[in-house]
């Protein structure tokens, strides 16, 4: 497999550091295989010959004309946390290059890979829409306005969809890399994947945190705080919209639209992060758990648990 790896001014240092490490690492591990696989090609690719990251380091590059011989071309984070920095920096200018070297690379037909940030890139060349995708859990309510054609999860850590391969937040560049691994060799993906000590993480719900998502909109915000204080109570969503002083119409719009999900489904979330936190923190028995966050019965929170994080109850309450 050839791959061209983008490198681009202001590219996100440890996004661009980690790709090239792990696909190199690969290499260099394919031999203790009894079978290896074919090493992969893979090239730094740049607009100049010398481009400036986003910490300030300068970092050599092949011209962009070697993603036209390229069985992949992948684009790395752009170093902004930021969302209003990051979509006008990603729709201007500057970006136009990025821009047009990914729609031109699937235009033909060339598989596109992306994580964190970078998403964005490939959201605004337009080749995401009417596909599923996944970003940084914390930018998917900014992603999900901007680009109601794509379809987003952010509770996954890579998604492929029709040729494009996205990735969850920064570090999640590691588990991108192994992803492309694994489309190689799934046996030396998990043997990389051993000699780094990184573990599969499937999903990025664990780490998410509801109160930064609900942020983004002041009615979601309201009522995130009003279901935090009745967590442990049978949730009404009328009772909700009543005590904020909206219809119920109105918070169904506010959640759909910033999140995705229903307001029943965004209390769901809820439930499942404070169950979380009390397992990692508390040596309380998850019936207890169970009925601090509004469940009757420990079995469900047990599976709700699998569902909505990837991990069991216990390997939860092991960290």
């Amino acid at each position: 497999m050839d791959i061209a790896v983008l490198a681009y001014d202001g590219v996100f240092d440890s996004g661009l550091a980690a790709l090239l490490d792990v696909l190199d690492g690969a290499n260099a591990l394919r031999e203790e295989l009894p079978e290896p696989p074919p090493a992969l090609t893979v090239t730094t690719i740049g607009f100049r010959r010398r481009i400036r990251t986003g910490a300030g380091h300068l970092v050599e590059t092949t011209p962009v004309g070697a993603a036209e011989r390229t069985d992949l071309l992948v684009v790395p984070a752009l170093a902004e946390r930021r969302p209003d920095a990051l979509i006008a920096h990603v729709s201007g200018r500057d970006a136009a290059p990025v821009r047009g070297l990914v729609a031109a690379t699937r235009e033909r037909r060339t598989p596109v890979a992306s994580a964190c940030t970078g998403t964005f890139l490939l959201a605004e060349s337009g080749i995401l829409d009417g596909r599923r995708a996944t970003t940084s859990w914390w930018l998917a309510p900014y992603f999900r306005k901007r680009y109601p054609a794509v379809t987003v999860d952010e509770r996954r850590m890579v998604a492929t969809c029709e040729g494009v391969t996205t990735a969850g937040a920064a570090f999640g560049h590691v588990d991108l890399a192994l992803a492309i691994v694994r489309m190689s060799s799934p046996v030396l993906a998990d043997l990389v994947a051993r000699y780094l000590v990184v573990d599969e993480r499937p999903s990025q719900a664990a780490y998410t945190i509801s109160a930064a998502l609900a942020q983004s909109d002041p009615t979601l915000a309201a009522f995130e705080r009003w279901a935090r204080d009745h967590l442990d109570q049978p949730i009404s969503i009328a009772d909700g919209a009543r005590a904020l002083g909206v219809s119920e119409r109105t918070l169904q719009r506010a959640v759909r639209r910033t999140l995705g999900t229903s307001p029943v489904g965004f209390v769901r979330d809820l439930r499942v992060e404070r169950a979380s936190h009390l397992l990692r923190t508390t040596d309380l028995p998850l019936e207890v758990i169970a009925r601090k966050v509004g469940y009757e019965h420990a079995n469900t929170l047990r599976i709700l648990l699998r569902e909505r994080t990837g991990e069991t109850a216990s390997a939860l309450r092991g960290r």
